[in-house]
C-alpha cells in the first residue's frame, strides 16, 4: 500500500485521540480550570473570549479533520463491500450503489426487498458459499472386513 499524505496520519492520528476517554477528561477539566479562573479576572470580556475563542477554533478544525477520516474510513469500507461482491454470489450492479442518486438507490432497495421475497426460506438462510465450512477429509481406517 502507498504511504499515507501527512495530513491523513495527521487526521488519523487526531481523530483517535478525539474518541478517547481521556481527551474528554482533559477538555472537561480545561472547562473547570477556565472557570475557576474566572473570579482571578473578575469574569471580564477578555475572559469570556478565551473560552469562546478556543472552542469555536478547535470546533472549526476538527470538522475537517474528521470529515478527512470518515471519507477515508467510508471508501475502505465501500472497497471491503466491492471486494465481497465481486468474490460471493452477489449481483455486480451493486457495486459503486454509493454514487447513485437516491431514486436509483430506492429502485435497488426494491429490488433487493422483491428478491428476497420471491427467494425459498432455505436459500434465505443459507451462508453463501464461500462462507461455508469444508467438510474435515475423511480417513481411511482398516477395517476388520478389508
Amino acid at each position: 500500500m502507498a504511504s499515507q499524505s501527512l495530513f491523513s496520519r495527521f487526521s488519523h492520528a487526531v481523530s483517535n485521540a478525539a474518541g478517547k476517554p481521556v481527551t474528554f477528561a482533559v477538555a472537561c477539566g480545561g472547562v473547570l480550570l477556565w472557570a475557576a479562573t474566572g473570579p482571578v479576572f473578575h469574569y471580564s470580556e477578555t475572559w469570556q473570549l478565551v473560552i469562546n475563542t478556543s472552542t469555536t477554533i478547535i470546533t472549526f478544525l476538527m470538522v475537517f479533520i474528521l470529515q478527512n477520516t470518515q471519507n477515508r474510513d467510508g471508501e475502505a469500507i465501500q472497497a471491503k463491500l466491492d471486494e465481497l461482491i465481486l468474490s460471493g454470489t452477489a449481483q455486480n450492479k451493486f457495486i459503486g450503489a454509493e454514487k447513485l442518486s437516491e431514486k436509483e438507490l430506492a429502485q435497488l432497495r426494491a429490488l433487493v426487498i422483491k428478491s428476497a421475497a420471491a427467494a425459498p426460506d432455505e436459500e434465505r438462510a443459507a451462508p453463501a458459499p464461500s462462507r461455508r465450512r469444508r467438510a474435515a477429509p475423511k480417513t481411511h481406517a482398516k477395517t476388520e472386513s478389508s
